[in-house]
């Protein structure tokens, strides 16, 4: 083999080995056909090519080597024939009895079997990882995702391998171009490149606190409120005012709430109303533990008409990755869910006060 020859067959199959071991981003596949999305297409020949000469040199046999990869001894010569085309040199010694390795077809065997080695490794290595939850999870929340970490501390608990990266906010995401493992909304997703899974159903409910209630009377309908002292949230999205969501058959949906205090978190909303400062509308969930503990009370429950969905979106791909499969399946199964304690016996719902009193009582003093 001359100097040439021997520096031309080196560069070329190092360059297909870096082709095949540059990528750190396959999936599990068995089939080359596969790859055509990760390498090349005259990529994919040789190394198809290459298979083809191992399995020769291993056999010293054109129709053994075609016996095992289904192929006809005529596909394998041409095969065999294509590379030592490509490299510029005999590869095998053939006669009608034998086939023997050249210098040239050693080297490249020695060659072959340390890639076939490594994408065994490579496969071996994801076929273990293919159920193993770990790594890092890019999380996109809504703002009151704040209220959610019960959830996703339970999450990290269950799942200690997985390093959660949350950001919360309020404003539109682009799940794919930002980098989002998987964004949590209300609303639907139209995007034909993602794939969404509902992770339940909440309510909007008015709450106040007893001791509010008990000063200011509680409200018999939603006329009631011009009364009261209206805790109201605002979209940090759109700098609107949330409506509060009464019936269209309540004959309010234009009424115009007096307003106490104004804010873009519902956590401080709970807070205030907890805190006897007046009555709020926000989600069910938002509140549980002070519903459990008897802090707070729902009114008007017979006048509200609302369900919202939240749900998980991520990149549409046939590959979804174990943590991410770990982490919907989690939210999907505990993010909503009533817990055990909210069942407790204290009172959910303020008794009405008679309208006389309520009247008398007026809003509570600032």
């Amino acid at each position: 083999m001359t100097r040439s020859a021997s520096s031309s067959l080196r560069g070329r199959f190092s360059g297909l080995a870096v082709a095949v071991q540059g990528n750190h981003q396959w999936p599990m596949i068995d089939e080359p056909e596969t790859w055509s999305s990760i390498v090349p297409t005259n990529k994919l020949q040789n190394l198809g090519a290459l298979r083809v000469f191992s399995r020769v040199a291993e056999n010293r046999s054109f129709a053994g080597a075609g016996s095992q990869l289904n192929l006809s001894a005529s596909a394998v010569g041409k095969a065999i024939a294509r590379l030592e085309q490509k490299f510029g040199v005999r590869l095998f010694h053939r006669s009608t009895r034998s086939v023997t390795l050249t210098d040239e077809g050693q080297r490249l065997l020695e060659s072959c079997q340390r890639v076939f080695s490594e994408i065994e490794a490579i496969e071996l290595d994801f076929a273990k990882n293919s159920t193993i939850v770990r790594g890092r999870l890019r999380v996109s929340l809504p703002l009151a995702g704040m209220l959610m970490m019960p959830t996703l501390s339970a999450f990290m608990q269950a799942y200690p391998q997985v390093e959660l990266d949350l950001h919360f906010s309020d404003h539109l995401v682009d799940v794919v171009n930002d980098g989002y493992d998987v964004v949590v909304r209300t609303g639907e997703a139209s995007d034909s490149r993602l794939r969404a899974r509902s992770l339940g159903n909440y309510r909007l409910e008015v709450i106040a606190s007893p001791d509010y209630l008990a000063q200011a009377g509680v409200p018999g309908s939603p006329e009631d409120l011009r009364h009261h002292r209206c805790l109201r949230h605002r979209y940090p999205s759109t700098g609107k005012l949330q409506r509060w969501p009464f019936a269209m058959r309540a004959g309010v949906h234009d009424l115009v709430l007096p307003t106490a205090s104004v804010s873009t978190s519902v956590e401080s909303l709970v807070t205030l109303a907890e805190a006897g400062h007046g009555i709020a509308c926000v989600p069910d969930f938002a509140y549980r533990k002070q519903l459990a503990e008897g802090t707070l009370v729902r009114v008007l429950d017979d006048f509200i008409e609302h369900t919202g969905t939240f749900r998980a979106v991520w990149p549409d791909s046939p590959f979804a990755s174990p943590k991410l499969r770990a982490f919907v399946d989690f939210l999907a199964a505990n993010l909503l869910q009533t817990p055990p304690d909210a069942s407790s016996d204290r009172p959910r719902r303020a008794a009405v006060v008679p309208q006389a009193m309520h009247r008398a009582s007026g809003p509570r003093p600032a």
